[in-house]
Parts: structure tokens; C-alpha cells; sequence
């Protein structure tokens, strides 16, 4: 019975996030609930599939970031939660609500990185009491770009909340390699979200090893790794691996045969063809290019809001705010308490998933803060619950500033554009 009674308490703290989450998400998401998006790119692929085709029936609904290969109109986005969306469009057809679909999705994220934090502690890898790993649990849900994200319902933002439910899903099952599976699964369907997701792959390199060093010792990552390696029971870490990586090339050999299908090549999402008015640079540097960096590390790293004497005061360019400017405490990152080895991996993952995004043709634009932080924002909390720092007074002042600054967006982003001004895709610091 103690057990039982365990279990159901360390779910009711998740379970009251989650109806947190239902809530906050749903009040800020407000009449944006009564229909679907204007950006329902995926209802319109779960169509297609029920119609046995990949292809849409005639012309786009619009012209927003649609792909056209021959003669034919295609959603280049990977199809996992178009896939997902299959019953509900098998109801209620291009009428289904994305909106609504994504909320349960976006309310799933806070919930599950709590029951992540929680199973580290019990398994005495983190030293966080359930107040703290709660205040974590809602900083991350209401006080990163998660917020607005969480409210908008259109197919780049539903691709994050259901990339998100999956990678912590892989994260939770990677714990210690017990479900290698399940893990590989939720990371390959994660990545028929977002293909950068895929990157997040270290960190269950590192919970497969069953030399892992006691919690809190605090040796090199790499005098750490020198006396691992010698010391791995290949056979087993080799067996983990291979239950990890069977379900991930399943599903990538399904989207490399949807591709081949429509674009004629098993690499080819289709981005490429999408009918956007960045085509020709596309042509010239291609999808990932050193030659993004320097922008994307701007948008990520440097932005803030432009202060006027004029109404309405306040403007933030289409590129969005830097990431620390819409997170601050994630700048406590850099100055951990302890650095721990399970701190270096996850620091390793969290640069996995940035970097390709940082070499991307596209900084998120058009958003409120820099969204792509979204692929590795779970791990920076992380490396947030492992610093070792006291959540004192600072933390709850950057916090409020935080919930504050991203409350703002949510409620503002998509609805009041006097905020965001129609400038040029080269503006990114106010205009002189």
C-alpha cells in the first residue's frame, strides 16, 4: 500500500502541472480555440493520407510555406503529428482544430520535465526538493519561449509541442538504458517532428555506459571517460545500443521512402521547394551553412526590445528576443555550482541540438523569442536542476521577470502587431 500511495503522489505533482498548464495555456489561447489555425498545414496532410496520397487535392489553402514539386502542392514539414492528427481529421475533416490538438500536447511538456526531474532524484542523481523541481517544472512551461509557443497552434509551433512530449519521453525512458526501445522510438518519431531533434542522441550514449561515477563526484568529463572506457562491458552496452537504434532507422527509413515518394530522393523533405520568398538564397548556401551563423547567434544572443518615447513604447523586431533576455536564471548555466559529469553530457547534447539550428537557413523568424532554444531547452533545465544553486531571492526575481516578459509575448505575439513592426528580414536592432 505504501508504494501505491508513493506512486500516486510522485504523478500528482505532474497531474497538477498538466491541468496547470490546460489552463494557463487555454486562458491566454483564449477564442483562438474556437477554430482551427490559419497555418493547419498538417490537418491538411492527415487529408491527403486518409485519401491514400502524400500530395494536397488541388492548390494550398494560401501560399505560406507550401512546397510545389511538378505540379503538385506538398507539406514539407516532417509527418509525425500529422500522423497523430489522423482520427481527429478522419472525423471532422479540414475542420479539425489544430489548436485544440496542440494545447494537450503543450500542457504534456511542464508536466513530463517534472516527472523527469523526480525520477532523478529518486534514483539519487538530483538533490532538489519537489518545490524546487515544481518551481522548475513551471519556469519552464510559463517563462521561456515555450509560453507563446504554446498558444499558437500553427504547424511550426505544433511541430514543437509534440517534438517536445517526445523528446522528454526519450529522456525519460533513456534513464539509466532501462527502456533502449522505447527510447530510440520517441527520439526517431521526435525527429518526423523536427530532424534536429535526432541530435539529442549523446545523452543516451552516455546513460547506456554502466560505468557512470557516483553522484556528485565532480572528476573530468575526460578523466572520467579515460577510466570508463576500459572498464565497459561492451557486450551489453553494444545490446542497449542496438534496441536504441533499431526503432530510430525504422522510422527514418519511413520518412526517407515518403521522400522518395514525392520529391524523388530519399534526403529531400522538400524544403526546397517551398514557394518562400528566401529561395535564392536557399539555392546559393543551402539549407545549413556556416554562412548563417553569424545571424542565427545574433537573433539567439543579442536582441532586445526596442524602447520609444511613442506609443505604444515597447517593439520587438520580427526576429524575436535573445534568449537570455526572455530566460535570464538559464544564464546560471554558466556558473554551476558543481559541474558533474551527467552536467558536462548534458552540455554536450544541449550544443548537439543547437549547432544545426545555428547553421540553418532560417532564424525562427517570425517570433517572439528565439524559438529553435525549444529543441534543447529540456536539457538546459537540466543543467539548471544540477548547478547547485539555491533558488534564493534571485532566482524568484529573474523567474517573475521572466513569467512576466513571456505572459507579454503569449498574449501579444499573432494578435497586437503595433508591437512587432513589418520591418525588413535584415532589420534586427532597432532601425535609426
Amino acid at each position: 500500500m505504501n508504494g501505491k500511495s508513493n506512486a500516486l503522489r510522485r504523478f500528482l505533482a505532474p497531474l497538477v502541472v498538466f491541468l496547470l498548464g490546460l489552463i494557463g495555456f487555454g486562458l491566454v489561447s483564449g477564442d483562438r480555440l474556437l477554430n482551427h489555425s490559419r497555418d493547419n498545414h498538417y490537418v491538411y496532410l492527415a487529408d491527403s493520407m486518409l485519401h491514400g496520397r502524400l500530395h494536397l487535392e488541388g492548390k494550398p489553402p494560401h501560399r505560406n510555406d507550401w512546397a510545389k514539386y511538378g505540379d503538385k502542392w506538398y507539406v514539407s514539414f516532417p509527418p509525425a503529428p500529422g500522423v497523430l492528427m489522423i482520427p481527429g481529421v478522419a472525423v471532422f475533416g479540414l475542420d479539425f482544430n489544430d489548436r485544440l490538438f496542440t494545447l494537450f500536447f503543450a500542457a504534456a511538456g511542464p508536466a513530463l520535465l517534472l516527472l523527469l526531474m523526480q525520477l532523478l532524484v529518486k534514483r539519487e542523481r538530483l538533490n532538489r526538493r519537489p518545490r524546487e523541481l515544481f518551481a522548475l517544472a513551471i519556469l519552464y512551461g510559463f517563462g521561456t519561449v515555450y509560453f507563446f509557443s504554446a498558444v499558437q497552434g500553427s504547424v511550426w509551433y505544433t511541430a514543437h509541442m509534440v517534438g517536445g512530449v517526445l523528446i522528454l519521453l526519450y529522456a525519460i525512458f533513456a534513464l539509466e538504458a532501462k527502456r533502449p526501445f522505447l527510447a530510440g522510438l520517441c527520439l526517431g518519431l521526435a525527429a518526423a517532428c523536427r530532424p534536429t531533434l535526432l541530435m539529442a542522441f549523446p545523452f543516451f550514449i552516455y546513460e547506456a555506459l554502466d560505468t557512470k561515477p557516483a553522484e556528485g563526484e565532480e572528476s573530468g568529463f575526460l578523466t572520467w571517460l579515460r577510466h570508463a572506457l576500459p572498464q565497459l562491458k561492451s557486450r551489453a552496452f553494444l545490446g542497449r545500443m542496438a534496441l536504441f537504434v533499431l526503432p530510430v532507422i525504422a522510422v527514418l527509413i519511413g520518412l526517407m521512402a515518403m521522400n522518395w515518394i514525392r520529391f524523388d530522393d530519399p534526403f529531400e523533405f522538400g524544403h526546397k521547394y517551398l514557394q518562400i520568398r528566401w529561395q535564392n538564397r536557399i539555392a546559393r548556401w543551402g539549407l545549413f551553412n556556416f554562412h548563417y551563423l553569424a545571424r542565427n547567434l545574433t537573433v539567439a544572443l543579442a536582441l532586445l526590445p526596442w524602447i520609444s518615447s511613442e506609443a505604444p513604447y515597447i517593439r520587438i523586431s520580427l526576429h524575436g528576443l535573445a534568449l537570455w533576455f526572455t530566460t535570464p536564471v538559464l544564464l546560471s548555466v554558466l556558473w554551476p555550482k558543481k559541474r558533474t559529469v551527467l552536467y558536462t553530457v548534458l552540455a554536450i547534447t544541449v550544443f548537439a541540438l543547437a549547432l544545426p539550428n545555428l547553421l540553418y537557413q532560417n532564424s525562427g523568424w517570425i517570433q517572439f523569442g528565439y524559438r529553435f532554444a525549444l529543441d534543447f531547452m529540456v536539457f538546459l533545465f537540466l543543467m539548471l536542476a544540477l548547478a547547485g544553486r539555491r533558488q534564493g531571492a534571485l532566482f524568484f526575481a529573474l523567474s517573475a521577470f521572466a513569467l512576466a516578459v513571456n505572459l507579454f509575448g503569449a498574449m501579444t505575439f499573432d494578435r497586437h502587431w503595433e508591437y512587432y513592426p513589418a520591418v525588413s528580414t535584415q532589420t534586427y536592432f532597432e532601425p535609426d
